[in-house]
């Protein structure tokens, strides 16, 4: 067997691990033996991971590329969670108890096909976001606490990404000049306000990059994905079982209760 073929055996062999980890008690990412070396590695670990999901992908979750040349890009391999009063979530367990990760962002709805092996202009791709909507990026760290996961193997696991909640519409020309945004956490009598910031300066920036690096490499995005583009507050923990109300001002608000995934 060549190295190529056996490398290709190799992130096949992640990728099937990395699933099980998806729904693991005691997650752990790390594959002794087995790391991506390079971005196309974790790439290919990502689209390994989609085909054996066996279901459509939500999204992407994405950044605009970093100043030290990092993508950070990863498929949204659940169903997304469309405006519902309970949202399932593996939660965090910390001494205190369980507690859901969750990081206030913006989804863009793609209204058409974006298809592989083509290029998009700025234009195009506006023209063929039908939507925004307020959301919540369900988080769970898979690696073991005291692992120090490399870039790859981050990229290739799917940088924590759980899953999607999808909030209600908000008006996509607000969406679009959503920079700064204060966000309030409610819950228990308890208020906390985050002065948020869009990391990537707007929202829709790195939509534009995403879109044309994935075609480039053969992939086409369907009707209906969703795609977000950071937090504007970071990871927020809150509890379960309690109605927890995120306002993004001038926006809107989601009302929810996470419970345990089942």
């Amino acid at each position: 067997m060549d190295t190529q073929q056996t490398m290709t055996d190799l992130l096949e062999l992640l990728a099937q691990h990395l699933l099980v980890q998806r729904s693991a008690i005691s997650p752990a990412s790390e594959l002794v033996g087995v790391k991506p070396q390079c971005i196309d590695d974790a790439f290919a670990v990502q689209q390994q991971m989609i085909a054996l999901s066996n279901q459509e992908i939500a999204g992407w979750k994405c950044l605009t590329p970093l100043e030290n040349g990092q993508l950070i890009f990863a498929p949204i391999l659940s169903q997304a969670v469309v405006e519902q009063p309970n949202c399932p979530i593996t939660p965090f367990a910390n001494p205190s108890g369980l507690q859901a990760l969750i990081e206030p962002e913006i989804a863009f709805i793609l209204g058409q096909d974006f298809v592989a092996h083509h290029s998009y202009s700025d234009e195009q791709i506006d023209f063929g976001i039908s939507a925004t909507h307020m959301a919540l990026e369900l988080i769970q760290s898979r690696f073991s606490c005291d692992y120090a996961a490399s870039y790859f193997e981050k990229i290739a696991d799917g940088l924590s990404n759980q899953g999607l909640y999808l909030g209600p519409a908000i008006d996509k020309t607000l969406a679009y000049q959503a920079n700064k945004i204060n966000i309030s956490v409610s819950h228990q009598g308890e208020t906390r306000i985050f002065d948020g910031t869009h990391p990537c300066q707007y929202s829709q920036a790195p939509i534009y990059w995403l879109i044309n690096y994935l075609t480039a490499k053969g992939v086409s995005l369907k009707k209906g994905q969703a795609i977000i583009t950071g937090s504007y507050c970071g990871v927020v923990k809150v509890p379960m079982a309690t109605k927890v109300d995120i306002n993004y001002q001038g926006l809107g608000e989601i009302r929810v209760l996470f419970e345990q995934k089942r």
